[in-house]
């Protein structure tokens, strides 16, 4: 695991993309370790049954393959494969230490033949058209500058009628579930890290970036820009987390 830096970033509405990319690696490479506790935790476990909603949700008809993009430590990809298990399951991630972490998960859960986890770019997959059915993103594309670019590249990857999913903090409507989400947010989340992570900065970025993120509509209009169709969002737990589906057009 690299050594936290343990520094105040700035603000997501300031950093370059390039600034981005590479505080994001810092970020997760710091906190690899207590990753897995401090989602369940910080989430009240609600990250679990957000999974297990998208998992649910898939669809495979045709390559039986699903690529879980962003994989982190591979939480959506090991639940996929329990969910399905005639379906292939490849993940990556630009983190190399996040990486390693959930290979070391599928080793122990005697899954290596079923589930393959290495390092990939969102941007630039190294897969050919039309491989896999399914891809999603769970809680990593607000962290891409260039969330265009991997839209189109999560679309490419996929047969025609296949699905693209990304699952996302989001905030709730405006009303009381917001100003009770925005005080966890800014005030108790970066707190609560503090406790357990050496690198609490991680998690005031988390929050800031949560609350940059494009709105349902916003995002939803995104993905039908890049030609996905029957484009969704599903609000979940009062709207704290989104699940967007859309499909690939055939062209």
């Amino acid at each position: 695991m690299r050594e936290s830096k343990n520094q105040d970033y700035p603000p997501v509405q300031e950093m370059t993309d390039d600034q981005r990319i590479e505080i994001v690696k810092d970020i997760f490479a710091s906190v690899t370790d207590k990753y897995d506790f401090l989602n369940k935790f910080l989430s009240g476990r609600r990250d679990v049954a957000w999974r297990e909603r998208t998992v649910k949700e898939m669809n495979f008809f045709n390559t039986y393959r699903f690529l879980d993009v962003a994989t982190g430590t591979g939480d959506l990809a090991l639940d996929c494969t329990r969910k399905y298990p005639n379906v292939y399951v490849t993940g990556v991630d630009f983190v190399q230490e996040m990486v390693d972490r959930g290979n070391e998960k599928i080793t122990v859960q005697n899954l290596s033949d079923k589930v393959e986890l290495k390092w990939g770019d969102a941007t630039n997959l190294e897969f050919e058209d039309n491989t896999f059915d399914v891809t999603a993103m769970a809680f990593g594309i607000r962290n891409i500058p260039d969330k265009e670019k991997a839209l189109k590249e999560m679309k490419r990857i996929i047969v025609p009628d296949g699905q693209v999913m990304v699952l996302e903090l989001t905030t709730p409507e405006p009303g009381f579930w917001r100003s009770i989400y925005s005080f966890y947010l800014k005030g108790l989340l970066p707190k609560l890290a503090r406790i357990f992570t050496t690198n609490p900065s991680a998690y005031k970025y988390l929050a800031d970036s949560i609350i940059n993120f494009p709105t349902r509509r916003e995002f939803v209009a995104l993905m039908e820009s890049v030609g996905l169709k029957n484009c969704r969002a599903i609000p979940l737990t009062f709207g704290v987390c989104t699940l967007y589906i859309g499909k690939k057009k055939h062209e």
